[in-house]
């Protein structure tokens, strides 16, 4: 990982910590580095994005950061550095893919980050934060549109009722809970998605649906 990273840990145990699972008892798991890593990614994606697109409007930048720092984005990133064949985990959530699963694959980015911005400062943080990211960010040609606007204006387009959202079950322990979200559309297969809120799963639902289209 420190090579994939191009940065060296002082203090490995923090790296150890960034990768453990909360299946895994008795250990210090990725829960804190986590949300520390949160706010450092938001803050250096903000930076980067200002900085690259001085002219525009504040919403379009707001738009580009919520397109990179999603928990979609979050995932591609670290299956892109092999961070799930790093991942720490209790026998149970082993078992069950959770080398695969997007939550702790996303998870763990953040965590990552939040280690290495306690082991070496927003700098070495931001490095990283670029390492991984500025691709994303240059590639990105015009601020996106969200999905669910995307989708409402392509069934008004046709004349259809606006989309319809559900929220048809929750699962996952309280700390870490997994909303399941239905959207439909007139003519259109229902399709389901699932995040850490339900505004995250409905936006992954009308993604999901806009592949269909």
């Amino acid at each position: 990982m420190n090579k994939v990273l191009t940065y060296q840990f002082q203090n490995p145990a923090l790296l150890k910590q960034a990768l453990t699972h909360p299946s895994v008892s008795g250990s210090r798991n990725y829960e804190r580095l986590e949300l520390l890593g949160d706010s450092v990614l938001s803050l250096v994606i903000t930076e980067r994005l200002l900085a690259l697109y001085a002219d525009e409007a504040e919403g379009d930048i707001v738009k580009r950061r919520a397109a990179l720092v999603n928990g979609t984005s979050l995932a591609e990133v670290a299956k892109e550095i092999g961070l799930g064949e790093q991942l720490i985990l209790g026998e149970s959530e082993l078992q069950g893919g959770g080398r695969e699963n997007m939550r702790n694959l996303e998870n763990a980015m953040e965590a990552v980050i939040g280690a290495v911005y306690e082991d070496g400062g927003l700098a070495a943080a931001r490095e990283v934060v670029l390492q991984l990211f500025e691709a994303r960010i240059t590639d990105m040609k015009t601020p996106p549109k969200d999905p669910k606007t995307t989708l409402q204006e392509w069934a008004q387009g046709l004349g259809k009722p606006l989309p319809e959202y559900k929220l048809i079950g929750q699962t996952g322990p309280s700390h870490a809970p997994e909303f399941v979200v239905e959207v439909r559309v007139e003519g259109l297969t229902p399709i389901t998605a699932e995040g850490p809120n339900k505004r995250l799963a409905e936006r992954l639902a009308a993604e999901k649906l806009l592949t269909l289209i």
